[in-house]
């Protein structure tokens, strides 16, 4: 094997991991976080936990994958540590189906089917079909698909660039030297361990050792300790995803650890027991690619099995491992769902945002419809409960912001994107809301501390104005909430009915003070309380428009707001003349 091998060898590990890499991130997309919904939801028992934690990792293609989401899951407090245990042994049973579509590329023989299931024969075929669908296809859905086929067949041809790389390798007697040291398994082990931890993919270490047992001189002696350490390895991704994280998130994390050690000592123990006082016939002949993902299953099957029964005990060690006095504290403010581990898994973290943000909208909506009431009827106890809620709103927003702008850097889908540009719009405006439920808690001091009192006429108007602001704080919550498109239709008519029902309350309220019916210092409380319903008012109208606008996949708000206001919308004039008759004002008797 000469240096350009070498270069080979290393440009089909490079294509390998990068296929794998594409395939993964296309599956993702393609889930747009339904699995890891499914796996939030349905835990009930260890053994439909199990099922699940192996259905999601041979769609995703990652153990670690899963187990960085599962510590998030318990980081965030979405899922027990109990939960969590079952998803973790199922999802070192899921890693196991790449190892045995690698295994394909072994197959040999003549006939036609055996030749059709060659990667080598149909990976290319797929490949063309992905390049298609992603240059052609217009819906978002079928170029995530054409992704993952191109992803599939780079990957496969890594797997048979590495393969025809390392044959030379067999006719080298130094290299067999080198493979026969790692029948001693503790190096063996350490090996795989330390192969996979570097890589951080199980299922890529796998895939290198298949490709290295077509040279023919990988025994199963040495073979079985390398993928006992493999399954150790592939722990590190979580381990290192669990710090910063609570002491339930670590204990997640060395769940994983302690399950692959735990098997992997008994495996070895059993298996060397037998070596060495019965037997195997078969532990010095050559391994395959199919033996490889074989030896795989069969493993992480067993342990499973064995230790399946003992979940509690897993928790248990975990527990005394990490005990409860050594938690760090964590933020009393953080928001249930935000979680940077959620990142890896981007149509989930978009998912989790989408709930967030809808929590922030409930919340300004009770803050400021509370500070309306406060106008006529003042409580301390009220008013302060607006200011907690106020800074909640305001942490809200920082966070979920912060969150926003690292999950826009991500390989979203379109739609996905679109949504997160959504809520970056979205949360201003609804912590302006509560800036201005604030406002209008210190107009209700004010009112309250001078014994203020509006002549019946500017009272009259207030509660009209006061009750269009209800409405249209209450129609745009629902909508964003419920993600209900025509009744966002509705809210720009009626803020521009409000609009004009501000001109005309400042109007008149001019008027009264030219004829001395209403004092300078009342004045602009009135005006103060106007200007901030009008406000309230906006900030609706813009979440209201970036929803339409989304549906749309645009957002130009000035082009939406100027088409609907001034070409004749027919749907908008019929609404604008409606919510004028609804929010009439009394006619003026003190003229």
């Amino acid at each position: 094997m000469d240096i350009f091998s070498l270069f080979t060898l290393l440009g089909g590990l490079a294509f390998f991991l990068y296929g794998m890499n594409v395939m993964g991130a296309g599956l993702d997309k393609v889930a747009g976080g339904r699995l890891e919904r499914l796996l939030e939801k349905l835990t009930s028992n260890p053994i439909k936990s199990v099922a699940l934690g192996a259905l999601v990792t041979a769609v995703i293609q990652s153990s670690s994958a899963t187990t960085v989401m599962v510590v998030g899951f318990v980081n965030s407090g979405i899922m027990k540590l109990r939960q969590a245990i079952g998803i973790i042994m199922g999802a070192n049973l899921g890693t196991t189906a790449t190892a045995w579509i690698l295994s394909l590329s072994g197959l040999e023989g003549d006939s036609f089917l055996v030749k059709i299931l060659k990667p080598s024969s149909f990976a290319p075929i797929l490949a063309f079909i992905g390049i298609i669908l992603v240059m052609a296809a217009k819906k978002d859905k079928k170029k995530d698909v054409g992704s993952i086929l191109i992803g599939f067949a780079i990957l496969m041809f890594g797997m048979d660039t590495m393969s025809g790389a390392v044959k030379p390798l067999a006719d080298i007697p130094e290299f067999r030297n080198i493979l026969t040291m790692f029948s001693n398994p503790v190096l063996g082990v350490l090996t795989g361990a330390i192969l996979t931890a570097v890589i951080q993919s199980s299922s890529a270490s796998v895939g290198i050792l298949q490709a290295l047992s077509m040279t023919g001189g990988i025994t199963f002696g040495s073979a079985i300790p390398i993928i006992m350490g493999q399954n150790i390895g592939t722990c590190i991704t979580a381990l290192i995803s669990s710090i910063g994280a609570n002491k339930n998130a670590k204990r997640a994390a060395l769940v994983h650890l302690y399950f692959n050690m735990i098997g992997t000592i008994i495996f070895l123990l059993i298996f060397y027991t037998i070596q060495y006082t019965i037997g195997f016939p078969f532990i010095n002949d050559s391994v395959d690619a199919v033996s490889i993902a074989a030896v795989h299953t069969t493993f992480n099957l067993l342990a499973t099995a064995l230790l399946l029964p003992f979940t509690r005990g897993l928790e248990k060690l975990a527990c005394i491992t990490i005990k409860d006095g050594e938690d760090s504290k964590v933020s009393e403010d953080k928001i249930t769902g935000i979680d940077e581990r959620f990142l890896a898994s981007p149509g989930y973290a978009v998912d989790q945002c989408s709930e967030a943000t809808k929590q922030m909208a409930e919340l300004s909506k009770e803050t400021i419809l509370t500070s309306i009431r406060l106008l006529t009827e003042f409580d301390d106890k009220v008013g302060a409960s607006i200011m907690v809620n106020e800074d909640k709103v305001d942490k809200y927003e920082d966070m979920l912001g912060t969150y926003l702008v690292k999950l826009s850097t991500k390989n979203l889908s379109i739609t996905d994107s679109n949504s997160v540009s959504m809520y970056l719009h979205s949360i201003g405006d609804l912590e302006r809301i509560s800036d201005h439920a604030v406002n209008l808690l210190d107009l209700a001091k004010e009112i309250h501390q001078k014994s203020i009192n509006f002549s019946k006429e500017a009272q009259d108007g207030l509660d009209v104005m006061t009750s269009a602001v209800t409405d249209i704080l209450n129609m745009t919550i629902k909508a964003f909430v419920t993600d209900d498109l025509e009744l966002a239709k509705r809210i720009e008519p009626l803020e521009e009915v409000i609009d004009h029902l501000r001109k005309e309350l400042k109007d008149r309220h001019i008027k009264r003070l030219q004829k001395g019916q209403c004092t300078t210092e009342l004045g602009f409380v009135y005006t103060d309380i106007l200007t901030n319903y009008e406000r309230v008012s906006d900030h609706c109208s813009n979440i209201a428009v970036s929803m339409l606008q989304l549906s749309e996949n645009s957002f130009d708000t000035h082009e939406y707001l100027h088409d609907v206001k001034y070409t004749g919308d027919r749907s908008f004039t019929e609404q604008f003349e409606a919510n004028k008759k609804k929010y009439a004002l009394p006619e003026i008797t003190n003229e």
